[in-house]
């Protein structure tokens, strides 16, 4: 999924900001995955302009349900 990841990151700069957070060796991916209750890698948390959490997806997913998710938060 990081390649995945990766790549949508490039595709969606200056669009949609995308951020990847390490939960286990991170102490800031640590922290944001308590505060957003994550319990499994990968875990996808769609947060709007706002702050507000609007989508989460938990495991691995084909590479279109992202793209969908992330056309949302245009």
């Amino acid at each position: 999924m990081a390649s995945v990841v990766d790549g949508l990151t490039g595709e969606y700069e200056g669009i949609v900001a995308i951020r990847k957070y390490d939960v286990q060796d991170s102490e800031a991916g640590a922290s944001l995955a308590d505060e957003h209750g994550v319990e499994f890698v990968p875990t996808f948390v769609f947060v709007n302009s706002d702050g507000e959490r609007v989508d989460v997806i938990i495991g691995e997913v084909p590479e279109q349900k992202l793209r969908d998710t992330l056309d949302k938060l245009k």
